[in-house]
């Protein structure tokens, strides 16, 4: 893959950091946001990557991004739209308000943000771009408490299917990442540290080798699980 420009939501931790970190080693520009100033900085002075405070759920700040990367970069060639919340509740006591915020990030987010790139993108044409949705397994499969957080994930598959038969006619391959349990401190979830489990940086590489493909293939979903997950050292 020749030099490109990335934009990488929720990319101050986690898959996204993970990912920051695999592209600027391959070469390419990176802009990316997060809602901490502590934990950008550290992505910033571990990559080089042009780190932005933003919060995906609003549209002034999505417009400051897109504003951003047209300064830094002159555009973006790969939107990766990572960034995500995490909300679980017992059907009888979903907080709908706690749900509605879900989607806003999760959902609204996504659409808004890449309804402001996907312009820059057509305009590229023959060249096009990459659109990565960040999914997850709970996005094809329902589970206990996961009414929200599950919903908002299936909605970000569909969403990449009609992308797909948009932006396919314009050389922009859209591609949905369904990761199974990642091991990271997202959520606030801690202590998580089987060995076997899958791990940020799987998640990253699986990306780049989607990426990685020829612009001429397209991998429309990849679900990602770790091999051996219940494994006793």
């Amino acid at each position: 893959m020749d030099q490109k420009r990335f934009l990488i939501t929720g990319g101050s931790q986690g898959i996204g950091a993970a990912l920051v970190t695999l592209a600027r080693k391959a070469g390419h520009r990176v802009v990316f946001t997060g809602r901490h100033d502590d934990t950008i900085g550290q992505v910033v002075g571990e990559t080089g990557a042009f780190g932005l405070r933003a919060d995906s759920s609003s549209g002034d700040d999505n417009q400051k991004t897109v504003e951003v990367c047209t300064q830094q970069m002159g555009g973006v060639d790969v939107l990766v739209n990572n960034a995500a919340s995490w909300y679980d509740a017992a059907i009888g006591e979903l907080d709908l308000d706690a749900m509605r915020r879900l989607f806003d990030t999760n959902v609204f987010g996504m659409v808004d943000l890449t309804n402001r790139v996907v312009p820059l993108m057509k305009a590229q044409t023959p060249e096009g771009g990459d659109i990565v949705n960040i999914a997850s397994t709970s996005g094809t499969k329902g589970r206990k408490l996961g009414t929200a957080y599950a919903a908002s994930k299936w909605a970000v598959r569909g969403i990449s299917q009609c992308w797909q038969a948009e932006l396919r006619p314009h050389s922009i391959r859209v591609i949905s990442i369904c990761p199974s349990e990642v091991q990271t401190r997202w959520g606030g979830r801690t202590g998580r540290n089987n060995p076997n489990k899958l791990y940020a940086v799987d998640i990253a590489a699986t990306i780049m080798a989607a990426l990685n493909m020829p612009s001429r293939a397209l991998w429309p979903e990849l679900s990602v699980f770790a091999t051996n997950p219940w494994k006793e050292e």
